[in-house]
């Protein structure tokens, strides 16, 4: 591989970072913030990038297609690299940064885990429980809005699912 291979993107790395950008767009939808009481803050902020990012890699996952699963790997990369450059940004120290970088890579995979056994059973209201829980940590939820965010989280996951492999490949996904 040599020196050059050092500078070499890995594959799928800008593919991955198109999807990601698509989720983040769609998790910064002003009705969440402003209709669902989401709170507008870095924490809520994660949260919904959580739930948007965690949908797309499930649905490329159960692909069960190597590039798809790779892809998948790519969001994922992309989500904690960005993760790590907004850390800095917001002023927290390089030695702190990896463990804040764990810490959000393990919440992530909690919630992606949670929200995603409730859609394969089909269980609304164990959805709408986890979103609660996560989202709405210092107040309680606004009257039936974590049952219209995983109604919201159903719906996406059947959009995600019947959108074409090969799009999503080139970098095409839509979450409306």
């Amino acid at each position: 591989m040599g020196l050059f291979g050092l500078f070499r993107r890995r594959p799928h790395e800008r593919t991955g970072f198109e999807l990601y950008t698509a989720a983040v767009g769609a998790a910064r939808t002003p009705r969440f913030y402003a209709e669902l009481g989401v709170p507008d803050t870095t924490a809520g902020r994660f949260e919904l990038v959580c739930l948007h990012v965690g949908l797309l890699i499930r649905r490329l996952r159960a692909a069960t297609d190597k590039t798809a699963d790779a892809l998948g790997q790519a969001v994922f990369d992309a989500m904690f690299a960005d993760m790590d450059v907004n850390l800095r940004e917001m002023g927290i120290g390089d030695l702190s940064v990896g463990k804040r970088v764990k810490m959000l890579w393990e919440g992530f995979h909690g919630r992606a885990t949670a929200y995603g056994e409730a859609l394969d059973e089909a269980d609304i209201a164990a959805l709408a429980a986890a979103l609660e829980r996560n989202i709405w940590v210092k107040e309680p939820a606004p009257e039936g809005a974590a049952l219209e965010l995983a109604r919201h989280a159903e719906r996406l996951s059947t959009l995600l699912a019947g959108q074409d492999l090969e799009a999503m490949l080139r970098g095409q996904v839509r979450f409306a």
